[in-house]
């Protein structure tokens, strides 16, 4: 068994709610990039927010059927995290939020407040466990979200939370990033080629073999797992919404034809409309970036043709993410 927030993050149905990148901690291993640590700047997913409407639009387009809300630590912005929270909740049926903490921050009066907007509790304490406890008293699912490091120190949290009654322990791969693998390299720490450290894959299950008789369910998630299938899952739900007749889903990219106009843009949709047979849905114009869009295959098919024109043309490969980042392209003319 695992947390009902980890069950939807396997189907790649909860959006990522970067509330905060501020922190009150300092962890060695925190991972996030220059752009977001100590930061106070708010993502959904990968879309900067400027306001309510990129929340709500962004958790459509994906289908959410719930949120996890993270930073840095939002209880540093408990007002904005509250609002999201319940803009969420007001919007959706059934929209399941979690919320990682490191616990600094709470107090009775925020737990009261979370009560009426946050399912799941996953803390990350750095040195008084006791919060966990006090937060059973309220109505969340309680439990524990840690890098996978130290197995001593595991094993004593192990027994603490099983202790007092606390309903799950994840255990993450711990990650190197640009901005972490300094700290890790001091520290002793080697490096596998898909982002993880070495060694703790292995601490972790052994620590889930160990306790699995436990009333306590405890849970490993491994980096390759996030990025093969809790990302790409949520990719793939974004790329059906989002995608326009003439492109295409392969796995979780949308794929395209882009052709760049160096002359007249409705000189060139003419001269391709006069030469080939195609639905206006097939093809669109783009003013603003003076460019053309048409299914991949229509373009390989009159990439010849186009070659007596002043245009550049080519198959595009992107994240179906709101900032469309270009994975692969593949020239033509």
């Amino acid at each position: 068994m695992i947390p009902e927030g980890c069950k939807i993050c396997e189907r790649g149905g909860k959006l990522v709610l970067f509330v905060t990148g501020l922190c009150t901690d300092s962890c060695y291993y925190c991972p996030l990039s220059e752009k977001r640590r100590n930061k106070d700047v708010t993502y959904a997913n990968e879309r900067e927010v400027f306001g309510d409407y990129d929340i709500i639009e962004e958790a459509h387009l994906m289908n959410a059927e719930g949120t996890g809300i993270t930073g840095g630590d939002p209880l540093l912005k408990i007002e904005r995290t509250i609002h999201y929270a319940s803009l969420l909740k007001e919007e959706f049926h059934n929209h399941h939020i979690h919320l990682y903490t490191s616990g600094t921050l709470c107090t009775d009066e925020i737990f009261e407040r979370l009560e009426s907007c946050i399912d799941e509790m996953r803390f990350h304490p750095q040195k008084d466990w006791s919060i966990i406890e006090r937060a059973l008293r309220y109505d969340f699912d309680v439990g524990a979200e840690i890098p996978a490091i130290d197995k001593e120190y595991i094993e004593k949290f192990v027994k603490y939370l099983d202790d007092v009654g606390a309903k799950f322990l994840n255990l993450n791969e711990l990650e190197y990033s640009a901005t972490n693998i300094e700290e890790l390299r001091k520290r002793g720490f080697k490096f596998k080629e898909n982002s993880a450290v070495v060694g703790s894959e292995e601490t972790a299950l052994a620590i889930v073999e160990k306790y699995k008789d436990l009333d306590l369910m405890i849970h490993y998630c491994s980096s390759s797992f996030k990025d093969s299938v809790q990302l790409r899952e949520r990719l793939k739900r974004r790329a059906r919404n989002v995608k326009r007749p003439y492109e295409e889903i392969e796995d979780c990219l949308i794929v395209k034809g882009v052709i760049e106009c160096f002359e007249n843009i409705d000189s060139v949709y003419e001269f391709i409309v006069e030469n080939v047979e195609i639905s206006e849905e097939m093809i669109e114009k783009d003013y603003l970036q003076n460019k053309i869009y048409i299914h991949w295959f229509v373009l390989s098919e009159i990439a010849e043709l186009l070659k007596k024109r002043q245009v550049k043309a080519g198959i595009v490969k992107e994240y179906p993410t709101y900032g469309k980042e270009r994975m692969e392209y593949i020239p033509l003319v």
